[in-house]
């Protein structure tokens, strides 16, 4: 029979990312966690981490066997949190992943709306544009745009697909001339996201319904919306935001609309997390936090939807 205490520390091991640092919240020595994920390979009869110098890896079998019986440790463990304190309530730490801009989106009144409503669970956000990995990082929910990759873990939508439009500041207009023909944004100055080639390809819904592309290019590339949204207010060129980022700009002056018929559908944004059934409490409550934001937000009307961006 499984010793359920091997699976508890194979559980902290992958969480942990080391035997060392395993060891170290488990009140265990790293030889001793080591020897204990032996033990459970051997029972089991198939390796669950491969070792080297620099770091641990699961499996392919060590992947399915942490997404089947993490959930339960956890549970074990929320279970016993739960007859200490006499009490169900949220507890713990959330550890959110989400783009290096999600602040300039997210309002972050919601986030101390949810502390104080939940005084037992804290939350540390990692921001960053690079794709986390949920596991090796400890990640317990991803914020994630567009199509999501057959990843095995859970996903849902938070938002539908958003169309994005073409802004330009009033002064670029007035320097450059406004196009008047989807061809001639080649000729124009484009603040896009970087690419190698110096070139990219918008591929934009026009009158009828019918997508057409066009390869655009400039002086100036960014990796996040905002600064794009800010190079194009300096004039630095033409770019393609979504309507609630440029909308107050719009009404201020700041930018004008280009080619207002042809529009991008973007992508909508989902929350993803590893575990496959149940999720620990204080997770379960900052996803619903989210989602009944969200549809508030949904049912503003779009000016006001666009002062909490």
């Amino acid at each position: 029979m499984l010793d359920l205490n091997d699976i508890a520390v194979f559980v902290q091991v992958v969480r942990h990312g080391s035997f060392a640092e395993a060891g170290r919240r488990l009140g265990l020595p790293p030889n001793t966690v080591s020897r204990r994920i032996q033990q459970l390979e051997a029972q089991l009869g198939t390796r669950l981490l491969q070792r080297s110098t620099r770091k641990l890896t699961l499996t392919g079998a060590g992947q399915a066997f942490h997404e089947q019986c993490a959930e339960a440790v956890d549970g074990l463990v929320e279970a016993g949190q739960a007859l200490i304190t006499g009490s169900q309530e949220p507890s713990g730490r959330v550890r959110v992943a989400a783009t290096a801009d999600f602040f300039d989106f997210f309002p972050m009144a919601w986030v101390a709306d949810f502390l104080a409503a939940y005084p037992l669970v804290r939350v540390e956000f990692v921001l960053s544009d690079a794709k986390a990995d949920l596991i090796a990082e400890q990640i317990d929910i991803a914020f994630r745009g567009g199509a999501l990759a057959d990843s095995g873990y859970v996903a849902r939508q938070l938002l539908g697909p958003r169309t994005d439009g073409l802004v330009a500041s009033p002064a670029y207009l007035a320097a450059r001339g406004t196009p008047a023909t989807l061809g001639e944004l080649a000729d124009h100055d484009c603040v896009t996201p970087a690419h190698p080639s110096g070139r990219t390809t918008w591929r934009l819904t026009g009158p009828g319904g019918k997508e057409e592309e066009v390869q655009v290019g400039g002086r100036f590339s960014g990796n996040t919306a905002q600064a794009l949204r800010k190079a194009a207010i300096a004039g630095l060129g033409i770019a393609l935001l979504p309507p609630a980022m440029g909308r107050l700009d719009v009404e201020a002056g700041r930018l004008v609309p280009v080619l207002p018929q042809y529009q991008r559908t973007g992508h909508g944004l989902s929350v993803v997390y590893p575990s496959r059934k149940h999720l620990p409490r204080a997770v379960s409550a900052f996803i619903g936090m989210v989602t009944q934001k969200l549809r508030e937000e949904e049912a503003l009307p779009d000016v006001w939807r666009a002062r909490m961006t």
